[in-house]
């Protein structure tokens, strides 16, 4: 991490500063490092409080250097907003953090994600559902995302992790604070095949107030938000808020009329969220709104001034996804054949199915089968 980290984490611990007045004054005075060389009258000026100030004066320069060399150790790691791998859905919210804390690969950051959320205290049935949907997900090529919690939450983790699959989860403590006690283990298994990620340094306890914050990243980092059980006041329901609010689709599963933890998936049907009865469903509706969000991106970027149309290159993929690529013709052509021609295994080739239709590369029949596009 260079100089300017220090900038930026000092300027993330100062009181008074939350995400959106650490976004405003970066704006205004032009970078983190320059909000601390400004005069006094130009703090007051952005209407900075006294303790603010004063903070800026004589920053918490111990608690920096503590991060930065927790972040030098291996798997640590701590991703600024701006830094060019911020996770491009996150940056995307208004409150997005400034700073991310990652134990793990901080590269599945960027994947395609799906939140998966509920009842600390689930049914046996809402358990099982939920490490089956997570499963299928996984095996399809979505990291699932969650917040570590007991519950929905450890199931969702668990179903990813037996699907091998990049699994995600968002703390509402410090780094070296797993909450509950409980899943000691299981974020050890996370650690090994995705991320445990936190906006809060170390030493930060599971405060109350801090989980409604991490429940907006979770949400935020995802295409979609499924709640499987929810009591009608469940912080599941604040996930599924944060995603009505950042533009993510809302999935539910529906329960029993006469189950207290189906009432809470009940009212966000009622309110439009999706009804879903298969993975399949979420699949469908993840697979229109990447599309959306990839030609959004598309449209953002720099207009070419060559009078032909760009064309779409194959040299973004890596070795495997050309393979796999070759071997679809534009004929119909089935998973079992691909997995063949490939001789990858099955859960590699439906994953990399799923990234390629997403991309556009490829279309999925109505008979099961694949078609390249004519791009």
């Amino acid at each position: 991490m260079n100089n300017m980290h220090h900038f930026i984490l000092a300027l993330h611990y100062a009181p008074g500063i939350g995400a959106k007045a650490y976004a405003r004054l970066v704006r205004h005075f032009g970078d983190a490092e320059s909000v601390f060389k400004a005069k006094s009258s130009d703090w007051s000026a952005a209407k900075l409080s006294q303790t603010t100030q004063n903070y800026l004066k004589k920053p918490n320069w111990t608690l920096v250097e503590k991060e930065m060399s927790w972040a030098c150790e291996k798997l640590n790691s701590i991703v600024s907003l701006e830094d060019p791998n911020y996770p491009e859905l996150l940056k995307q919210t208004a409150d997005a953090p400034t700073v991310l804390y990652v134990k793990g690969n901080a590269d599945c950051l960027g994947d395609l994600q799906l939140a998966i959320v509920g009842s600390r205290n689930p049914t046996v049935s809402g358990v099982q559902t939920t490490f089956e949907f997570a499963k299928f997900l996984g095996q399809a090529g979505l990291s699932i995302t969650s917040g570590l919690a007991l519950g929905i939450d450890s199931a969702a983790h668990q179903g990813a992790l037996k699907a091998k699959a990049s699994t995600i989860a968002v703390m509402g403590t410090g780094m070296d604070q797993i909450y509950p006690a409980k899943n000691q283990d299981l974020a050890q298994q996370i650690i090994e095949s995705g991320a445990l990620v936190t906006e809060f340094p170390q030493g930060t306890q599971a405060l109350p107030h801090n989980f409604p914050r991490r429940n907006r990243i979770v949400s935020a980092l995802s295409l979609g938000c499924l709640v499987v059980e929810a009591a009608l006041r469940s912080g599941s329901l604040i996930t599924a808020k944060h995603a009505n609010e950042q533009g993510r689709e809302v999935f539910a599963i529906p329960g029993s009329i006469h189950s207290p933890l189906a009432k809470g998936c009940h009212q966000l049907i009622k309110d439009g969220a999706k009804l879903v009865e298969t993975a399949r469903d979420i699949i469908v509706e993840i697979s229109t709104m990447a599309h959306a969000m990839l030609d959004l991106e598309v449209s953002q970027a720099p207009v070419n001034d060559s009078s032909k149309p760009e064309q779409k290159t194959n040299s973004e993929l890596d070795d495997e996804y050309q393979q796999l690529l070759t071997a679809i013709a534009y004929d119909p052509v089935s998973a079992d054949t691909l997995i063949q021609r490939t001789g990858f295994s099955p859960q590699a080739v439906s994953s990399m199915l799923l990234m390629l239709e997403l991309k556009g590369y490829i279309s999925a029949n109505s008979s099961g089968t694949y078609t390249r596009s004519n791009v």
